[in-house]
């Protein structure tokens, strides 16, 4: 793939040899627990990566604390192990300093939306260029099992032994509501789906946030099973397409149709007005439609769950304009005097 379909990445100097997977693979033993979907995530990232056509040294993974958290060591690129709930900070200095870098942050629902939950928001709501990618696994799995901001109400673990009181955390509404301009959920089993949605994150300038439903086998196994089993996955799954009717459903029969008092609700095509089945916008300005979409879902069974890229909208990138700015100002005032600056006009000598 040609690298001009990756503009956000203008900036970031291109390899001068062809990589591959291989090459993006370092020699520390991968060790996460048999059968863990972090498996496949690392296999996908290695396997898209030579398609961006960057130098490794020009590619950064920036993680924060937890089982996915040491994703940075398995990719022989420039990585870093932030501390808990930091990474988007961590990254966000980077992307801003350093615009000839493709900076990525690997982080869980635990990670991402309790202790890093101001972090995460911030910088969607800044349009920072990063790409995070957001392993959910509905429960907190390297501190071995206690529940999780998205944990499902009512579940039963080892910190709520009489099932969670809380009520779960939405990712992709999370993000939707703090105005991110890339959203996407995509399922760690999926190779295609997963690749493809990560070509549109690298293609977006700014933040794009991708959700991916990842399984713990040994503290949380089967949370996603409904959107796995290949016998009922297709009756499940919204696979939201931009600019086509959302239709779904192994034979094709279910649709998404919006009602006459403005909501939304799922339908069977042979019955619904075909004027009132919605058409997936991801480009469209007002995020009200992609987060009706984004809670279309039953929590529990998992039926009507959408899939792939909710929002994609273009808006200049925090980076980038922080860079305008201080280019201005140094034409319009010339180099700056740090010294100047720390010693403001409030400081005086003491002889």
């Amino acid at each position: 793939m040609s690298t001009d379909a990756f503009p956000a990445l203008s900036l970031v100097p291109k390899s001068d040899v062809e990589l591959s997977a291989k090459d993006f693979k370092t020699d520390q033993e991968v060790r996460w627990c048999p059968g863990c979907g972090d498996y496949a995530i690392l296999a996908a990232v290695q396997g898209f990566m030579p398609e961006l056509g960057l130098r490794k040294e020009n590619i950064v993974f920036v993680s924060g604390i937890g089982c996915s958290s040491r994703f940075p060591f398995y990719m022989d690129t420039y990585g870093l192990h932030s501390i808990h709930g930091r990474a988007p900070a961590v990254a966000t200095g980077l992307a801003v300093s350093r615009p000839d870098l493709s900076v990525w942050v690997i982080t869980g629902d635990g990670d991402a939306l309790s202790i890093g939950g101001n972090h995460l928001i911030h910088a969607l709501r800044r349009n920072v260029s990063l790409k995070i990618l957001l392993f959910n696994n509905r429960i907190y799995g390297l501190t071995k099992g206690q529940y999780s901001p998205t944990s499902e109400q009512g579940k039963i673990t080892k910190s709520t032994p009489l099932g969670s009181l809380d009520y779960s955390f939405n990712p992709v509404s999370v993000a939707l509501g703090a105005e991110a301009t890339f959203v996407a959920r995509t399922i760690d089993s999926d190779r295609k789906h997963l690749t493809e949605v990560l070509r549109a994150a690298a293609a977006h300038e700014g933040t794009a946030l991708v959700e991916i439903y990842q399984n713990c086998n040994i503290f949380n196994d089967g949370a996603w099973e409904p959107l796995k089993d290949s016998d009922v996955r297709e009756e499940n799954i919204i696979r939201l397409v931009d600019g086509e009717p959302i239709i779904f459903g192994s034979n094709k029969d279910k649709c998404v149709v919006r009602d006459s008092s403005g909501q939304i609700s799922v339908t069977d095509v042979a019955t619904a007005d075909p004027k009132m089945i919605i058409t997936h916008d991801a480009s469209a300005e007002d995020p009200g439609l992609a987060f009706a979409l984004s809670r279309l879902d039953d929590s529990r069974s998992l039926a009507n769950t959408p899939i792939g890229v909710f929002r994609d909208v273009t808006r200049p990138s925090y980076d980038r304009m922080a860079q305008e700015q201080l280019a201005k100002a140094v034409e319009d005032r010339g180099p700056g005097d740090l010294q100047s600056l720390l010693r403001g006009s409030d400081t005086w000598e003491v002889s």
